[in-house]
């Protein structure tokens, strides 16, 4: 699926990307919206949008792909704000990291049979269009909710179609639930982590310069948007509370290995976590 025309409503790190690749994929009519009018500016001048309006009502109401690039809370109004306004045949998907909420309000919206969510595993800790890339979408992974009603299967394919042959990534269908469980461990849990580390070196309140690259690499995540991640962590509370448990017993048996001076089962311990994060990169 290429469509004619595609409204992109937020112009963020992830939602400026896929308007740009849109573009240059040669979608003729890229419509863009944001609430921050830097943002606007910026796609406009990166030529990653063809016009900008003035509200997420009328980008939506002219355009046969609607994508919600929005923090949960946005997406979830936007849903029931803009379930009157598309045009017949029109899609909406979103790109929101919690899935269950966004389904049971399109659902609820009367959407089921005209959206499909979508989250792409493309994040970046930073915010706004300045994130935006021609390419970050490219060859990701992207997974696809679909409301379970025959023509929200299809209206599911085609926004896979969508990120496939326009955005060139890698759509995989998922039901919603199962996709918020997974997403407590692989994204949620490593959000939690390297919050919770770079608290901890907050309050031991050492200078900056007493931090190397390997401080800076495993706290990066610390830096994204609190408000988004208050936002995605308490919408799974339950899934991530489970992870954080299994982190609290694995920090739990490195303290033991440590306080025993166990070197063999302290280089078990971090052989095997060598070898996952390596097996990440093949």
């Amino acid at each position: 699926m290429r469509p004619e025309s595609l409204a992109v409503i937020g112009l963020g790190a992830i939602g400026g990307s896929i308007a740009w690749q849109a573009r240059l994929a040669g979608v003729p009519r890229v419509v863009g919206y944001s609430p921050e009018p830097s943002d606007g500016a910026a796609a406009v001048k990166a030529a990653a949008v063809t016009e900008f309006a003035d509200s997420a009502a009328s980008a939506a109401r002219a355009c046969a792909l609607v994508v919600l690039a929005t923090p949960p809370h946005i997406t979830l109004e936007l849903i029931a704000h803009l379930a009157g306004v598309l045009p017949p045949g029109a899609l909406l998907t979103d790109v929101a990291s919690v899935k269950g909420c966004v389904m049971r309000r399109a659902a609820a919206a009367g959407l089921a049979d005209r959206f499909a969510g979508a989250h792409p595993l493309a994040g970046t800790h930073g915010s706004g269009f300045a994130y935006a890339r021609p390419d970050r979408l490219r060859g990701c992974v992207v997974y696809v909710c679909a409301s379970g009603t025959p023509a929200g299967d299809a209206a599911a394919r085609g926004v896979m179609s969508f990120w496939e042959r326009t955005l060139e990534a890698a759509p995989v269908l998922i039901d919603a639930e199962v996709h918020d469980r997974q997403l407590a461990w692989t994204s949620h849990l490593p959000q939690a982590a390297a919050s919770a580390l770079a608290k901890t070196m907050a309050d031991r309140r050492l200078g900056g310069v007493s931090y190397g690259a390997g401080a800076r690499d495993t706290t990066r995540l610390a830096a994204s948007s609190p408000e988004l991640w208050v936002e995605i962590l308490l919408e799974n509370r339950e899934a991530v509370g489970e992870a954080l448990e299994r982190l609290d017993e694995t920090v739990r048996e490195l303290r033991e290995l440590l306080a025993r001076g166990d070197a063999p089962g302290l280089k078990r311990y971090l052989a095997a976590a060598a070898a996952f994060r390596q097996g990440l990169e093949r």
